[in-house]
């Protein structure tokens, strides 16, 4: 069976197969929002298996904070000759693998006209993971637009304590992005996080700044 088109049948009566190709892809958890209706970019063809060895299996397991010699190695390398729309076809996959691995050199190479796209998956959450990856891009991008998708997100999804998606992140790169906005989250953020006492918004502060100071390092690395 083929599974490319996935999202057309994230909110579908499914057979076994692809209940489980959904939940391999990263939907683990499927829940209506009122953004289901926006546009997203959508590749047209599968990614090829050379693609994927290529340009995710290498990246989409690591902590950026904690990049070892190799690891990095291998990120200066990618990011001397990846271009935007090899990313593009990272973001327009249904898995969660590519899309983390597409916002995370959107924000190593600065990739600022991918902020639609980016912006789009996010509200839609589709996937598991990959919105840590996008709230990332949104803080190295530091516009307007990216904020606006933030503070979209947590309109809506600061109000659903029921789902357990990636609110700390995005808040995390609102409050690099616009302190004072993101203080206007303070009661949300609390309210959501009753029922939750492991989601720590320091921790996430912490591990964003230190990934963006990786991107920094991969991108200065990889021009010199």
């Amino acid at each position: 069976m083929d599974f490319h088109n996935l999202w057309q049948r994230l909110f579908t009566a499914n057979d076994q197969a692809t209940e489980v190709a959904l939940h391999m892809a990263g939907a683990t958890s499927r829940s209506h929002s009122p953004f289901e209706q926006l546009a997203a970019h959508r590749n047209q063809e599968k990614l090829t298996k050379e693609f994927i060895n290529q340009w995710v299996n290498p990246f989409y397991l690591v902590s950026l904070p904690g990049l070892d010699d190799q690891e990095f190695a291998a990120f200066v390398q990618a990011t001397k000759e990846i271009t935007p729309a090899i990313v593009r076809q990272l973001l327009g996959d249904f898995n969660w693998r590519p899309r983390i691995t597409g916002a995370y050199f959107a924000a190593i190479k600065g990739y600022e006209e991918l902020t639609d796209i980016l912006g789009v998956h996010l509200l839609q959450s589709e996937v598991c993971y990959a919105g840590a990856g996008y709230a990332l891009a949104f803080a190295t991008f530091q516009n307007e637009r990216a904020q606006d998708y933030l503070k979209a997100y947590l309109d809506y999804y600061l109000t659903r304590p029921d789902l357990w998606y990636d609110q700390a992140d995005v808040l995390a790169a609102l409050h690099l992005l616009a302190p004072a906005e993101a203080a206007t989250y303070n009661a949300s953020w609390q309210a959501y996080t009753v029922n939750k006492p492991n989601h720590s918004l320091e921790d996430t502060s912490n591990w964003l700044r230190e990934s963006i100071t990786m991107t920094e390092k991969i991108r200065a690395a990889s021009v010199a």
